[in-house]
């Protein structure tokens, strides 16, 4: 199995590592954090078979995927408690 690494790629600075849970399953998980932001994230599960250029196309796909979704408007819908406003069709 992989052992953690660092990779850059358009600017940023990735470090990742492989971290097993605290719970009954033991489970490894791959970690990473990028540079300028403060969060870590846990994509994906770590594999026997995973490859250092597998790890870093999942990674780099799952930031840039997470950076778009940031940038999208933000959509809400109806409380729970209300119907939404619906705007009646004039009548032909």
């Amino acid at each position: 199995m992989l052992n953690g690494f660092e990779f850059e790629n358009d600017g940023r600075t990735y470090s990742c590592s492989i971290e097993a849970q605290k719970t009954p399953v033991k489970e490894s998980w791959w970690w990473f954090a990028v540079s300028g932001d403060a969060q870590r994230y846990a994509p994906f599960r770590a594999t026997g078979s995973d490859t250092k250029a597998q790890v870093q196309k999942k990674i780099v796909a799952f930031y840039e995927n997470r950076l778009f979704a940031l940038t999208q408007p933000t959509q809400r819908g109806a409380h729970w408690g209300r119907k939404p406003n619906v705007v009646a069709k004039p009548a032909s």
